[in-house]
């Protein structure tokens, strides 16, 4: 599919900067300057590899294929951790930022992401959340120290270093 404009380019009326090379925007690609730091309205989407890696497509594109293998070989190793020891949700968003320094698709989750965590901790710390958590923490552990106390008065308490054989 084709797209027709009525209207001009932006960058057909106006003169180029000095210094700047002819058709390429100012300050970089859309996403942000051309070092991958983020421009003036925050972080730029975009690929963050350096200059002289974007520049070259094959180069690119090899660059590309290993941060997302590494990436995969990471979130790989937290999946396994979700059922294996370790901490498998912070290796998971580990190869998910792996994955967002090249991929714009993996930035959008991790900023969809950060935004829900930062609006659970905001909702923690609101009083009367904090006030019900307290409460049913202290429930729960009146209910765990009287479930010890039954066990003890029915069973007995013998401990380790008074067992005698």
């Amino acid at each position: 599919m084709s797209e027709t404009r009525s209207e001009p380019d932006v960058q057909e009326q106006t003169p180029e900067p000095e210094g700047s090379t002819p058709g390429k925007p100012v300050g970089g690609t859309p996403e942000g300057p051309e070092d991958g730091a983020p421009g003036p309205g925050g972080k730029g989407l975009g690929s963050r590899a350096p200059r002289f890696v974007r520049e070259r497509r094959t180069l690119h594109l090899s660059w590309q294929v290993g941060v997302f293998v590494v990436g995969l070989a990471v979130v790989v190793a937290g999946v396994l951790m979700l059922v294996l020891p370790g901490p498998g949700w912070v290796v998971i968003f580990g190869g998910m930022a792996i994955w967002a320094t090249e991929f714009v698709w993996a930035q959008l989750v991790l900023r969809w992401t950060k935004r829900k965590v930062t609006e659970a901790a905001h909702k923690a710390l609101d009083p009367r959340v904090r006030r019900r958590n307290i409460i049913l923490t202290g429930i729960g552990l009146v209910v765990i120290a009287a479930l010890v106390l039954v066990y003890v008065v029915r069973f007995g308490l013998e401990l380790p270093w008074n067992i005698k054989e």
